[in-house]
C-alpha cells in the first residue's frame, strides 16, 4: 500500500514515522506547504517527498493522511474522496461547525472511508473504561469526570484560528465521554475564566474552562480544561458507577501529588499529548491502514467528530450566554 501524508509538522512527522514502520505500507510519500521541510523529514526517515501537496494526487496513492493546518483540512478531504482515496484526517475536519456540516454533505454517500483523528479512542485506558461500562461491572454509571490540563499555553498566534478552548481542546473529552459511555450528550452548561496571559481574552478565548454535560440516560459528566498546569500534562477520565469505579490515565507519571500521606508520582510527568498518547497515535494509524484496505470498519467516522463538535459548540454558546444549552439548539 502506498500512503501519502500532507503536512509534516509535529503530528505529521510522527505519523510519517509510524507509517514507515507498518508492514502493510510499502511506500510513504510526504508533502508539505514548505517543500524544504518535507524533504528534510523524508530524508531523515528514508521515505519519498513529493514536490508539493498538489503532487500527492498524481503519486499513485492508495490512501491519504491529512495532518496539514486546519484551514487545509476540508479541501484535502474533499479532493481525496473525489479521487476515491480513503483518508485519515486529524481533527477538526473543517475550520468551524458550518464547514464541517458542509463537508459531510459533500462526501455523504460516496462510500469512501474518512477516519477522523480522535486518538483517545485508541488509548488503552479509555478502551478499558469503555469495556468496564459495557460489561456492567460498574453497575449503572452516575458520574463521568474527564480533564485535559496543558503544562503551558500555546503561542498567542495560535489562538485566533484554534476555535477556542472547548472546540480545540475539550472536544477530545467530549468525544471520550461519548465513546466510553456509549451515550449521547443532550444538554451543556459551561463556564470559563482568564487568569493567565492577556492574549487569551484578546482572542475572545479562555485559559480555563469547565462544562457540565447531561447525557441521554441522566448520567452527569464533568469536563475541565486548563492551559496552565505546570505540574505536567494531565489527561484522565473517571467513570463512577453504582458498583465500582475506574479511571483512565492514572499511573506513576500522573502529575498529581497527595496533599498528605499517599502514593506520589514515581516518574516525570508527560510533557504533552504526543508523548502521553504515543501508543494511541500509532494504533489509530494501524487501524486506518486496515480500513483503507477494506479489512475493518471505520472506528472514528465523521459523524462522531460532528457530535463531539456539537457539544463543543453548545459549550461555547453556554459560556457566552451564561445559560444551559440543549444540543438540539446548535444542531444543523
Amino acid at each position: 500500500m502506498r500512503i501519502g501524508l500532507a503536512g509534516v509538522g509535529r503530528i505529521g512527522a510522527g505519523h510519517a514515522e509510524t507509517l514507515r514502520g507498518l508492514g502493510a505500507v510499502e511506500e510513504v510519500v510526504l508533502a508539505d506547504a514548505d517543500p524544504v521541510r518535507a524533504r528534510r523529514v523524508a530524508d531523515k526517515l528514508g521515505v519519498r517527498a513529493a514536490g508539493a501537496v498538489e503532487d500527492l494526487f498524481t503519486a499513485g496513492l492508495d490512501a491519504l493522511v491529512v495532518a496539514a493546518p486546519t484551514a487545509a483540512h476540508a479541501a484535502l478531504v474533499t479532493r481525496a474522496v473525489a479521487a476515491d482515496l480513503p483518508v485519515f484526517c486529524e481533527k477538526p475536519l473543517a475550520a468551524d461547525l458550518d464547514g464541517t456540516v458542509q463537508l459531510m454533505a459533500e462526501i455523504a454517500g460516496t462510500g469512501v472511508p474518512v477516519q477522523v483523528g480522535l486518538q483517545r479512542r485508541f488509548d488503552p485506558g479509555h478502551i478499558a473504561a469503555r469495556e468496564a461500562v459495557r460489561s456492567g461491572s460498574l453497575g449503572w454509571v452516575h458520574t463521568v469526570r474527564s480533564c485535559t490540563l496543558d503544562p503551558a499555553p500555546p503561542p498567542a498566534e495560535y489562538l485566533p484560528t484554534s476555535g477556542g478552548l472547548f472546540r480545540d481542546c475539550s472536544v477530545h473529552d467530549f468525544d471520550a465521554v461519548r465513546f466510553v459511555t456509549g451515550r449521547e450528550v443532550v444538554r451543556v452548561t459551561a463556564t470559563g475564566a482568564n487568569r493567565g496571559d492577556a492574549f487569551f481574552a484578546e482572542a475572545g478565548d479562555i485559559d480555563t474552562g469547565a462544562a457540565l454535560l447531561t447525557l441521554d440516560d441522566g448520567t452527569i459528566a464533568l469536563v475541565s480544561a486548563a492551559r496552565y498546569n505546570a505540574a505536567g500534562y494531565d489527561v484522565r477520565l473517571e467513570v463512577l458507577g453504582s458498583k465500582d469505579s475506574v479511571v483512565a490515565g492514572l499511573d506513576d507519571r500522573t502529575p498529581v501529588t497527595p496533599a498528605g500521606p499517599g502514593l506520589r508520582p514515581a516518574g516525570p510527568p508527560h510533557t504533552g499529548f504526543l508523548e502521553r498518547f504515543a501508543e494511541a497515535y500509532a494504533a489509530e494509524l494501524r487501524a486506518f491502514v486496515e480500513v483503507a484496505a477494506g479489512r475493518a470498519d471505520n472506528p472514528c467516522p465523521p459523524g462522531d467528530c460532528l457530535e463531539a463538535l456539537y457539544v463543543a459548540e453548545a459549550a461555547e454558546v453556554s459560556r457566552a450566554e451564561n445559560r444551559p444549552v440543549d444540543i438540539e439548539e446548535v444542531r444543523r
